[in-house]
């Protein structure tokens, strides 16, 4: 579909890509990694004609249509969430007003026999045929359906945008690219302001996606449930690995061993020549010789190996002091902002070392209480109460505003130190990456990556037994969150940890608690177990009869993940869904069989009136044909059924 053709892109001499080439076909599902600064924004860029390649081409066809979602878009104000959404259907819209002309005029005309006449009516029929294509008709409900799914609710349809705030916007950019339904996806991080129930919602979305999609993010699960093909950005060259991201690293690895046993070979041969070279170059007997080998050098493609970054977090939280057997309790618990109720009647208890999560839907609550565990909000409706002897570590969502631009990197934790550990900085930052003149950046040029290991580094002052951790994966990479979430796991602390990261999650807690609807509900269990049951509560909730989970007791079989088990809940889920639509036809073409055999009744109960000659063998050679049929379709309809029921 899209054809990429020896491209280069330079920056001051330094090539960020030198000659790449690959395809983007139908369907298909490119996950984009490698490095920071690799240059994988760069190439959707590229892709979407933003930014111009130094050589090369990008051949996009006739009538393929992209849709770019960039990690930062500006967006606009003056309209009401649906009012914004339905921009997307501009071709939509013009063609309803063109339509609403056409038949003006032709109510207006009596040249009813003129080419005029002629050329209006063709054209209004043009009109329509492509309205009907573009789901004109069912252009209200695709902006519900899509809005929904993204977290929204249907009383926020009539509110200005200007009223949300940016990540909030950006699902409505994102809506809108979704409704336009392009031929190819660019999407650079589009999980970076959704929830988990959205993020779900997106990927279930783009794998059944009719087009294509090239996939940007730092969230393996999502890489995982959407992508089955893997392009990675290496040296300014690309390797092509036709599976998923989990699949690729271990891949990876392996080409990555036979790529570094290649580079040893070819040094050995480099320094065995060129030692031959040194010593024979002056000996006349030999010149030829040494000639042919300073040729061999000059002509020799030289491996490149692409240097793995060492530069690893050692981060380990201090021992927890001892604290009470119940470190957090809520009792019927509240919070409002003036008019506005945020949620109401919690009640949890958080026993001593529990490692907790809180999810839902964005603006459900979840920052909110853990601000009021924290103490920075008082419950506006019953209690919420930290134990005997706890002392909480607080990792906010929104690092920009607790620490001052101005400050360094070092007078940040320098600030904030007591005693013995203000001779340990400089050791603490180094264990974070700041080293050297790290330390004296000011706070307002740093990543938002530096910034969450700034952040996570003032948790390591003193020691806390209840860490309050808010979104601490954004702007993270995979190894840094690994490496953050093997040290929450080794915590001999409480956690309580808000985030959208399954990944993360998944191993990590034993307890999930949802804000949603104004309500906070408990779930026993891992993530993965919390995403299986919120399923068949949905299910539950439409009033439609929930199927059992597949094989309930392998569930509890040991060394079976969370993961594993909402895969093959999925999984299932397709192969039920596949059924019943296979039944839905064959019911479909049933009620066609038996509608063909009825007009045939009716013609042999009279056949001289419809011309039916019955000592024509062909006319019950046509009804038993229909019979036959008939019976076939219905033993395929009891036999799906069957599969049915064995399925669940």
């Amino acid at each position: 579909m899209i054809s990429v053709n020896n491209l280069t892109v330079s920056f001051g001499g330094w090539d960020l890509f030198r000659d790449i080439t690959f395809m983007i076909n139908p369907k298909d599902r490119i996950g984009l990694v490698g490095k920071n600064g690799a240059g994988k924004s760069t190439l959707l860029k590229v892709l979407t004609g933003e930014q111009p390649p130094s050589s090369g081409t990008v051949s996009i066809p006739e009538g393929c249509t992209l849709g770019y979602l960039a990690q930062q878009m500006k967006v606009a104000d003056g309209r009401t969430v649906a009012e914004e959404a339905a921009t997307a259907f501009a071709e939509v819209n013009a063609l309803e007003a063109e339509i609403a002309s056409l038949t003006g005029q032709l109510s207006e005309r009596t040249d009813y026999e003129s080419d005029a006449y002629a050329t209006l009516i063709h054209r209004l029929n043009e009109a329509n045929d492509r309205y009907r294509i573009l789901g004109g008709d069912n252009r209200e409900a695709e902006i519900e359906k899509t809005l929904l799914g993204l977290g929204f609710e249907r009383k926020d349809f009539g509110r200005q945008t200007s009223e949300f705030s940016g990540g909030w916007r950006m699902r409505i950019e994102l809506a809108k690219l979704l409704l336009r339904r392009p031929s190819v996806f660019l999407l650079d991080e589009p999980t970076n302001h959704l929830d988990i129930e959205s993020i779900q919602w997106l990927e279930e979305y783009l794998r059944d996606y009719n087009g294509a999609v090239v996939l940007i993010s730092h969230d393996r699960a999502f890489l995982d449930g959407v992508t089955n093909r893997t392009v990675e950005i290496s040296l300014g060259k690309i390797t092509d690995y036709k599976v998923p991201y989990s699949k690729y690293t271990v891949l990876r690895q392996e080409r990555r061993q036979q790529q570094l046993a290649a580079y040893a070979n070819q040094q050995r041969m480099i320094e065995q020549t060129e030692e031959f070279i040194e010593r024979f170059r002056y000996k006349p007997t030999k010149s030829n010789q040494v000639q042919s080998r300073i040729k061999q050098l000059e002509k020799i493609e030289r491996i490149e190996v692409d240097e793995e970054d060492t530069a690893t977090l050692h981060m380990r939280f201090p021992p927890a002091p001892r604290s009470g057997q119940v470190v957090v309790e809520a009792v019927e618990a509240g919070k409002s902002f003036g008019e506005k109720r945020i949620f109401s009647g919690a009640n949890l208890v958080v026993e001593r070392g529990e490692k907790i999560a809180l999810v839902g839907r964005n603006g459900e609550g979840k920052t909110t209480f853990a601000r009021m565990v924290v103490g920075e909000l008082e419950a506006t409706e019953g209690t919420v109460r930290t134990g005997y002897n706890v002392r909480v570590g607080y990792f906010a969502q929104n690092q920009d505003d607790l620490m001052n631009g101005d400050f360094t990197v070092y007078d940040t934790l320098d600030r904030v130190a007591v005693g013995d550990v203000r001779t340990r900085l400089r050791d603490i930052l180094g264990a974070f990456l700041f080293r050297g003149e790290d330390i004296d950046k000011k706070v307002r040029v740093l990543s938002g990556g530096e910034r969450s290991r700034l952040a996570m580094a003032r948790l390591m002052l003193e020691p806390y037994n209840l860490l309050v951790l808010d979104e601490p994966t954004n702007h993270m990479d995979m190894r840094s969150k690994d490496i953050l979430k093997r040290a929450v796991k080794e915590y001999d602390g409480t956690v309580i940890v808000v985030s959208h990261d399954r990944e993360f999650l998944d191993g990590l807690v034993d307890k999930v608690y949802e804000f949603r609807d104004g309500r906070m509900k408990e779930y026993i269990g891992g993530i993965y177990d919390f995403l299986q049951k919120k399923k068949l509560d949905s299910l539950k909730e439409l009033e439609r009869k929930a199927a059992p989970a597949p094989k309930a007791e392998a569930a509890s079989e040991p060394g079976v993940s969370g993961k594993a088990q909402y895969r093959e809940k999925q999984k299932y889920d397709r192969q039920v869904k596949a059924v019943r639509s296979r039944i839905g036809k064959a019911e479909s073409e049933i009620e066609r069989i038996e509608g063909e055999l009825a007009e045939w009744d009716r013609k042999l109960a009279d056949p001289g009136s419809h011309g039916i000659d019955l000592s024509d063998p062909a006319v019950f050679g046509a009804y038993n044909g229909l019979k036959q049929e008939l019976a076939a379709r219905m033993n395929e309809w009891a036999d799906l059924h069957e599969e049915l029921e064995a399925l669940g």
